[in-house]
């Protein structure tokens, strides 16, 4: 049965041909940005003509670059921990109980993923302009929030989903009150996808351009609007050696996250064989 579905192997071969193809694509002008960060030359230029760590002591050593990281990193963490306790919430509800209206409001929730990103930076900065938040951090926390929320509510959804509620109810059939049975059942079942949801908050606020570019004005300068500032300005290096920083923390990021859902998921595994 299993030989009728066998592909033949000049297909097979086709297959892997095109996904190294695609792979390569996608991947090549990434790496470009390493060589280009340590480039000797003045301006961005492929292949370098010498190696130099000057872009890097050029980045560090300027407070324009090292503010915005720093304002990016506390917009970031502060995204994360909002949108993390809003989403979670917001797929407790969405997965625990029935409502009427319930995939209506659940598609107004994820309709930040699905609109553009104009649409959403033109509505903000009208809004903000009535209430003085233009240029401040603080709506840059808001904003991101929004933006950031439904990747929460999707991860922790799909951790819920497949979450045994049998092992809630065994918990309070113990004894145990619903906050204690939260903490102690549900909240380390369920950490991975919480975990991997701030994640995704936190880099989608990190990363976000095109709201920033309206709302952040002369004194929130985040660190991708520095970048764009940098694209139509200076257009040197730097910006490549920017980019190679984020690159390695998102694929830092990226293992972390995996190494953490590989060890929960033994843990989960254990747990069960001990059952």
């Amino acid at each position: 049965m299993g030989e009728e579905f066998c592909l033949p192997q000049w297909l097979r071969a086709l297959i892997w041909v095109m996904v190294t193809g695609v792979a390569v694509f996608l991947v090549l002008p990434v790496t470009i940005i390493f060589p280009l960060s340590f480039s000797a030359s003045p301006y961005l230029e492929f292949p370098p003509r010498g190696w130099s760590l000057q872009w890097y002591r050029n980045y560090f050593g300027r407070p324009d670059w090292i503010g915005a990281t720093l304002l990016s990193l506390k917009v970031g963490v502060a995204t994360s921990v909002l949108a993390t306790c809003i989403g979670t919430l917001a797929a407790f509800g969405f997965t625990r109980r029935q409502f009427r209206g319930q995939n209506l409001l659940l598609g107004l929730v994820l309709s930040p993923i699905l609109m553009p990103g104009i649409v959403i930076a033109v509505a903000v900065y009208f809004f903000y302009a009535r209430i003085g938040l233009v240029g401040n951090p603080l709506g840059l926390v808001l904003a991101h929030t929004v933006l950031a929320t439904p990747f929460v509510v999707l991860t922790v959804t799909a951790s819920l989903k497949g979450f045994d509620r049998t092992l809630e109810l065994a918990g309070m059939s113990l004894g145990g009150s619903p906050l204690y049975t939260f903490v102690k059942v549900t909240l380390p079942l369920i950490r991975a996808g919480i975990l991997s949801g701030a994640i995704f908050a936190f880099v989608a606020s990190f990363d976000e351009l095109i709201v920033a570019l309206f709302i952040s004005g002369t004194t929130s300068v985040t660190l991708p609007r520095r970048m764009w500032d940098g694209v139509r300005v200076e257009l040197d290096p730097t910006i490549a050696a920017v980019a190679a920083l984020l690159v390695t923390a998102s694929a830092v990021s990226y293992f972390v996250l995996q190494l953490l859902q590989g060890r929960q998921m033994s843990k989960t595994a254990t747990q069960a064989t001990d059952e």
